[in-house]
């Protein structure tokens, strides 16, 4: 079975600094793998890579067994959470419609019944079907989240990229947004990357973590990654790590570089 990514022997350096290099990663259809690391270790950078954004410094990239190419239908992604303008001229649909022709220059997407079809889907896989004619500068940041997941979907993607989904939410709103990709994963195989500085949320459904750190990383489940030695190495200072009833807990000597994983 062909990886929905295959990274042999990544690097990415800018601004003279290398983020991240020697990086071996295969992603299986339907695998959920989670990125961990504190603001500038190269997660968001990865996600430019994968959408066809940057191009490696070094080593390999295939997204679907071919090079990774900007606007490419079999990738979806979901940015960070942001509010949108309340006086932004969009409807629910409108915004959906976005991941299908968004990214095209000229006549947008050909068959209009078709088009339609697809985003009425993309909508119900969400549970916003409700929102469809709604301006999305008047919806909630939830509101709006769910809506960028079904642009993100409405595609049908192999792989789904989500960077930071969760900022700026509610713990119920986080979990709505949780349940989503994870059903899209469950039912359709669709493989996720999921950029996130809060690992509780997404424990229950993380096959593996990548945790970036100072050009460093390590690859493995939870149970492998989340260690007081294993991070200890990562930050090369004393970090503990406390699992919590299903939390895990992470203290380090400066908290402020450490995701703590959330609060108990």
């Amino acid at each position: 079975m062909t990886p929905s990514i295959r990274l042999s022997g990544a690097e990415v350096r800018r601004g003279g600094r290398t983020l991240w290099s020697g990086l071996d990663l295969d992603v299986a259809p339907g695998e959920f793998v989670t990125v961990l690391g504190p603001n500038g270790s190269g997660k968001t950078t990865l996600l430019m890579v994968l959408l066809g954004l940057l191009g490696l410094s070094a080593g390999t990239c295939e997204v679907g067994g071919r090079p990774p190419r900007r606007g490419s239908p079999t990738v979806g992604y979901v940015p960070q959470q942001k509010n949108l303008d309340p006086l932004t001229p969009l409807r629910g649909r409108d915004l959906v419609g976005l991941g299908l022709d968004g990214h095209r220059f000229g006549p947008a997407f050909r068959h209009r019944a078709e088009r339609a079809r697809r985003v009425r889907e993309a909508l119900l896989q969400v549970d916003a079907l409700d929102w469809a004619d709604a301006p999305v500068g008047a919806l909630s940041g939830g509101e709006q989240q769910r809506l960028r997941i079904a642009q993100a979907l409405v595609g049908d993607p192999g792989l789904l990229l989500a960077d930071e989904p969760l900022l700026s939410l509610d713990l119920a709103r986080q979990r709505t947004v949780v349940e989503l990709i994870e059903r899209r994963r469950r039912e359709h195989g669709t493989a996720v990357v999921f950029v996130t500085h809060e690992l509780n949320p997404v424990l229950p459904v993380t096959d593996r973590v990548l945790y970036l750190v100072d050009g460093q990383f390590r690859i493995g489940t939870p149970d492998e990654v989340m260690t007081s030695e294993t991070l200890s190495e990562l930050y090369r200072t004393d970090v503990e790590v406390v699992r919590v009833r299903d939390r895990i807990l992470v203290v380090g000597a400066e908290d402020r570089l450490v995701p703590t994983g959330g609060h108990p």
